[in-house]
């Protein structure tokens, strides 16, 4: 995510939006993790089974993603600079 922030203008600013954002997933996944059991019981099998699927779908789309901007980087590094 950084890496995105190159020469920002409000580069502080993005910077401390991205920590505040790994904080707020930090908080999240603890809260997630503490409450496993009952979260367990609310949501049944047919939900878990279903966030488990929304969450690789999220992750998949991350990577292909993250795997985009490197190529894209790739090929500007070596002179293809109307890409980016």
């Amino acid at each position: 995510m950084t890496s995105t922030i190159k020469k920002s203008s409000n580069e502080l600013a993005s910077f401390m939006a991205i920590a505040a954002a790994i904080v707020a997933t930090m908080l999240v996944t603890f809260l997630c993790l503490a409450y496993a059991a009952k979260l367990t019981r609310a949501l049944g099998r047919l939900g878990i089974d279903a966030a488990t699927r929304i969450v690789g779908f999220f992750v998949a789309a991350m990577g292909v993603g993250l795997a985009f901007d490197g190529v894209i980087e790739a090929l500007v590094s070596h002179g293809m600079s109307s890409l980016h």
